[in-house]
């Protein structure tokens, strides 16, 4: 379905707000998961990398693969303590 543009009278019908809903929410979700990970290999590229040059070192690599899990670990508590929070204000 094309959302570009508004359908006559300008109102979408019940399915077409929620196939509206869905593809926003994917939209965000791939945008906040290429946010993760650039933020992910900036801040690890940064911390690993002193000097960089053509190829990375068996330690660089090793400390960059060390710093992502890290992160990604880190990211994952935050999330499931976020998501645990909403839902506890949504059943108040």
């Amino acid at each position: 379905m094309d959302f570009s543009t508004p359908p006559p009278g300008g109102k979408f019908d019940g399915a077409q707000k929620g196939q509206l809903m869905e593809q926003v929410k994917a939209q965000i979700a791939v945008a906040n998961a290429q946010e993760l990970l650039q933020k992910m290999s900036d801040k690890c590229f940064k911390k690993c990398v002193s000097s960089p040059g053509s190829s990375l070192g068996n330690s660089e690599t090793k400390c960059i693969a060390m710093c992502m899990d890290r992160y990604m670990d880190a990211w994952n508590v935050v999330s499931r303590a976020y998501t645990q929070r909403l839902q506890r204000e949504r059943n108040k």
